[in-house]
């Protein structure tokens, strides 16, 4: 989503598990790079993007330290991530039109929004639909168990799948199919761009007929042939023994 809005790229990647995401903007094109890291925790992947997009919007692009203390972009940040991916309004529209306890009330928001059960705590609590003791209690739940006991374990299962597998931007895996299609470049580089063996990519290109063009010599006419200058002084010498 971000990338259709944006325009900016987006890639999901392999890091250590204390890494989360970074955003950084090329000074010379002004073109914004957005990573984050593939997880088994996809509510913390959506914030992380959230919260990344924060500092892009922000252009926090300056690293800040308040010696140990936490800075006010990254505050700012996660704020900007709570309200984007739920926000009040809507949550409240769904707790309307859901019965239930504060526990169903908290998955309903969880599943909906895809965010993390302190995420939806924090935002319920905000909206004034459970009380701080309540918050508290809630917030210490992983998604894990939310889905298990309201039966949505399956999708979230999905949403994991999804979430802890390496993707390259969208802009860059168009022009290289783009640049595979015209014969530039070879399906190995596809393959290393997407985290997947060689065959299955083979397998999916084969299945959608898409193919490597060969050149077409004919396509280039010979008065756009640079033009090349050969130096023969070289060459010049004695005869040669006959």
């Amino acid at each position: 989503m971000i990338e259709q809005t944006t325009g900016h790229d987006v890639a999901i990647i392999s890091a250590d598990t204390d890494s989360h995401g970074l955003s950084m903007r090329d000074p010379a094109t002004g073109r914004v790079y957005i990573a984050v890291a593939a997880t088994p925790h996809p509510m913390r992947q959506r914030s992380t993007l959230a919260h990344e997009l924060a500092h892009v919007i922000f252009e926090d692009w300056e690293g800040h330290d308040r010696d140990g203390e936490r800075p006010m972009q990254e505050i700012r940040a996660d704020a900007f991530a709570r309200h984007l991916l739920a926000p009040s309004s809507g949550v409240q529209q769904t707790t309307e039109r859901a019965a239930g306890d504060p526990s169903g009330h908290l998955s309903d928001v969880v599943q909906r929004y895809l965010v993390s059960p302190a995420i939806a705590a924090i935002v319920l609590a905000d909206c004034g639909l459970i009380s701080a003791e309540t918050k508290t209690d809630l917030m210490g739940l992983t998604t894990y168990q939310v889905a298990a006991r309201n039966g949505w374990l399956d999708q979230y299962r999905s949403l994991q799948d999804a979430s802890n597998r390496q993707r390259a931007p969208q802009s860059l895996l168009r022009r290289a199919t783009a640049a595979y299609s015209e014969g530039l470049i070879g399906l190995p580089i596809i393959a290393a761009l997407r985290g997947l063996p060689l065959a299955t990519v083979q397998a999916e290109f084969d299945d959608l007929g898409i193919t490597p063009q060969p050149a077409d010599p004919t396509a280039f006419e010979l008065d756009e042939l640079p033009a090349v200058e050969v130096d023969l002084t070289g060459l010049a010498g004695d005869e040669p023994d006959r």
